[in-house]
């Protein structure tokens, strides 16, 4: 792992270890390895969430990449999944993400996809870091080798919405459905984008201020989604993140549907339709244990790759598998866009809800879910802590206790972020009471030691 990117790009508090300073020089260093690697001038798609600091952290990336005599294409608010589509549609030589996800709005973070609409290789990302991290300055060009920013780039989002719109032949007839846009990315494109059709569709948290984003809302906070789902008769609520890259859903009775139950219900329906390419779903080691029970049950091969859609991906990649994602809303449908997307998530599920006659609830139900507690463990952002608490043998023989006295009933998962200075503590097990013991015994252990 590099010093600056993560597993899901360059990420920080604004002000403190992402600053404006650090754009630019990561604008320069992107537009300087583009031009080794094609031998000409760069182009670049440039999209970007609602937080307050994107502005800003925008302006400085183009001011980097245009120093460096790259071209920018600035696409404004937009989905992270737009921008991989537009790169490819524009034939960009990258696309830029200014965004973190899932995380408060102090928090920002630069993402950067091929040309292909892929996350960067990481020998690439090693050559970008490599030249932000030097002292060494980068030549800066003058007069008409100055890069241009391109304008009238606003018919590219309706580009996207009608991409996206095109991914399912359902027109959603008959479905009343309530959309949680967390305040973020899915603001600028949900709502014409299902006004495309004929289901009856409202929205809530389509109000960014800069700093709402996420804020009690979203994929990460579906109680209001839950509660408004009931007290307003929809068949079923939509949630997406700040980036509106991934997506969960709550069904008529305000019942969770998470990225687990969305893959059961897709995979299932791509199979009876022979689209299940090789008869295999992807997952990651965070799923749950109901997930393998329901492919055990369904005749459906079950992968598990670490944790990150990323990895997922490579594995699809890897076999020419079409399904794949991660319990906490990341889809990845292959045969349709090369990364995970929310919005398209959301549709694919509508239009199986659709086609299956049945009520969400019912169609969720062929994946159980088993009482899984997941507790995070802060740590210093610095000093390498994360990973000396990771080495720790007497953590590990912790772990190992307290799986032998789960036994088959249960499991245990400790890892670190890949974003955020946390210790992720993942158990599961029959009875919830037993597994909140076992993760609040772990979590104080990992607290306890001395790093």
């Amino acid at each position: 792992m590099g010093k600056l990117f993560g597993t899901d790009g360059i990420r920080g508090v604004v002000g403190e270890n992402l600053t404006a300073d650090l754009a630019f020089r990561t604008g320069q260093a992107i537009a300087s390895t583009l031009e080794e690697e094609t031998g000409r001038r760069p182009v670049v798609v440039i999209g970007k969430d609602t937080r307050i600091s994107s502005d800003m952290l925008e302006s400085a990336l183009m001011a980097g990449i245009c120093d460096l005599g790259g071209d920018v294409m600035p696409v404004g608010t937009i989905p992270t999944p737009a921008v991989a589509y537009l790169t490819r549609q524009e034939k960009a030589d990258a696309g830029i993400v200014i965004s973190a996800s899932h995380n408060p709005y102090e928090h920002n973070g630069i993402k950067v996809f091929s040309s292909q609409g892929y996350k960067l290789s990481d020998a690439v990302e090693a050559r970008i870091e490599e030249k932000i991290l030097s002292d060494a300055p980068m030549k800066h060009r003058t007069r008409e080798r100055i890069g241009r920013r391109h304008h009238g780039m606003r018919q590219l989002k309706r580009d996207y919405i009608d991409f996206v719109a095109s991914t399912i032949e359902s027109d959603l007839s008959g479905l009343k459905i309530l959309c949680d846009c967390a305040n973020g990315a899915a603001s600028a494109t949900a709502p014409e984008l299902f006004g495309r059709f004929k289901a009856h569709t409202d929205f809530i948290h389509r109000d960014p201020d800069g700093v709402n984003i996420n804020n009690h809302c979203g994929s990460t906070h579906l109680e209001d989604l839950s509660a408004l789902v009931v007290s307003g008769g929809y068949d079923v609520g939509v949630a997406f993140d700040g980036d509106a890259d991934r997506c969960l859903l709550v069904d008529e009775t305000g019942g969770v549907i998470d990225g687990d139950k969305v893959l059961a219900v897709c995979a299932l329906d791509m199979k009876r339709r022979g689209k299940l390419q090789g008869n295999t779903l992807v997952a990651t080691v965070m799923s749950n244990l109901g997930l393998h029970e329901f492919c055990r049950n369904s005749g459906i091969d079950l992968i598990c790759t670490d944790v990150g859609d990323r990895n997922v991906l490579e594995k699809m990649l890897e076999k020419d598998f079409r399904i794949g994602g991660e319990q906490s809303g990341h889809t990845i449908f292959t045969d349709v866009e090369t990364t995970g997307d929310g919005e398209v998530t959301a549709l694919q599920f509508l239009q199986v809800l659709c086609r299956s006659g049945k009520r969400a609830s019912e169609l969720a139900s062929v994946c159980a879910a088993y009482p899984q507690v997941l507790v995070n463990v802060e740590v210093p952002h610095s000093g390498g802590v994360k990973e000396k608490i990771m080495a720790s043998a007497a953590l590990a023989e912790a772990v190992k206790r307290e799986e032998a006295a789960l036994g088959d009933e249960g499991r245990v998962l400790v890892r670190p972020s890949g974003t955020e200075a946390l210790i992720r503590v993942m158990v599961e097990a029959k009875a919830l009471t037993t597994a909140q013991a076992v993760a609040d015994r772990l979590a104080d252990f990992i607290k306890s030691l001395e790093i």
